[in-house]
């Protein structure tokens, strides 16, 4: 299938310490791609890269179009979605408030209306909330309207970061099983980091595991999943 994203030669860091040095992989269209590794591999930062919170070197390539020099508010623009590390949940406004952040780059009132709707369909959760400060939403509750704000961009491509962080076994399943669905009724391409290597590799279809800002191993999840030796060296399990 044709690649919706792209990264060719990126690097990318904090002031002078540089912490990739030189990815290449991409993301196809209507799949889902993992980058896994360890704390301080470099998987947030490329997320950051993509979404033009850090200036990255090197290209970043969506649908055709570069988009490394472009500001995160232009990227968005270009139906990309980020569920940040930490959910990046505004605690002091309401569930409501925090959809309309995630909106906020659209003019077409009715559509962010019917968008709304749509979205309550994943997570009835959220509609029963609406009103409520999201800081005294559960944790799993917090991740939800994370991935329901990023998702009224209408996004093309989905950023996801570490989506079962903090959060109990049942409600990942929870999480990742609406996951499923949005990417089969919505068609989306996603880059998903996660520190749980099992559950990630069971929903990828490609992974790229990093090291110290480097990619050491790539193929298709499920090869990945089975083989001991990346099992034991990289993923620890």
């Amino acid at each position: 299938m044709p690649a919706l994203l792209e990264a060719r030669g990126l690097h990318a860091g904090y002031g002078q310490t540089k912490v990739l040095h030189g990815l290449d992989f991409q993301v196809e269209q209507g799949r889902t791609t993992t980058l896994l590794g360890a704390n301080g591999a470099g998987k947030t930062t490329t997320l950051r890269a993509i979404c033009g919170l850090i200036r990255p070197l090197g290209e970043v390539v969506l649908g055709g179009e570069r988009i490394d020099r472009l500001s995160a508010e232009d990227i968005v623009r270009r139906r990309v979605g980020h569920v940040p590390d930490g959910r990046g949940t505004f605690m002091e406004l309401t569930v409501e408030e925090n959809l309309r952040l995630g909106a906020y780059t659209r003019r077409d009132k009715q559509g962010v209306a019917r968008d709304f709707e749509h979205v309550f369909g994943y997570f009835p959760r959220l509609k029963e909330r609406l009103r409520q400060q999201a800081g005294t939403l559960s944790g799993g509750e917090q991740q939800m309207l994370a991935i329901a704000r990023a998702l009224l961009v209408k996004p093309r491509l989905l950023l996801l970061d570490e989506p079962s962080f903090g959060l109990a076994p049942l409600i990942v399943q929870d999480i990742f099983r609406i996951l499923e669905r949005v990417r089969a009724d919505e068609g989306l391409s996603i880059l998903l980091v996660e520190q749980n290597s099992s559950v990630a590799l069971d929903f990828a279809d490609h992974a790229y595991l990093l090291e110290t800002g480097r990619i050491v191993v790539s193929g298709p999840a499920a090869e990945l999943r089975k083989d001991e030796a990346v099992r034991r060296a990289y993923l620890g399990y």
